[in-house]
């Protein structure tokens, strides 16, 4: 009966190694969880801009890509988020997934808005977006956007 068992300890060692080693799935829930409320956090500056709270959200190397072609860097695009130049009076998001692989996180929705941006009538915009997060110093940061016109 010893012998049985001793026979089986490696296979129980590698087992149980095995199962430690993995990710467990609390674990990539919360991550999950903690990217969608990034992604809240954004849509809600996105409605009451404030440089900052965009500066604490994006990554340094942030692209962001506009359904017209537009593509901003960093800087340009919290810029044209505080000064106005698009400006959101609300934005609905539908369809969301999110998937995390490491340090990095694929989130897809739709985006439906209401828009008055600077020198244009008010209007409705329906988009689809691609958004890239980078877990950076703990925190979930945009790093690229990329939106398309939903036809």
């Amino acid at each position: 009966m010893i012998y049985k068992s001793l026979r089986l300890m490696p296979m129980m060692i590698i087992a149980i190694l095995s199962f430690s080693c993995n990710e467990s799935p609390a674990g990539a829930s919360g991550q999950i969880e903690a990217v969608e409320e990034a992604v809240e956090s954004f849509r809600q500056t996105m409605l009451q801009p404030d440089q900052a709270k965009f500066e604490a959200l994006t990554a340094q190397a942030l692209t962001y890509g506009h359904s017209n072609g537009l593509i901003e860097d960093r800087a340009t695009c919290i810029a044209s988020m505080v000064d106005g130049k698009f400006k959101f009076n609300s934005i609905e998001l539908s369809d969301q997934s999110v998937d995390v692989e490491g340090h990095t996180a694929i989130v897809r929705h739709q985006f439906f808005a209401h828009t008055h941006d600077e020198g244009k009538e008010p209007g409705t915009v329906s988009l689809k977006v691609l958004q890239v997060w980078q877990l950076q110093d703990d925190q979930w940061r945009l790093l690229a956007r990329q939106a398309v016109k939903i036809q």
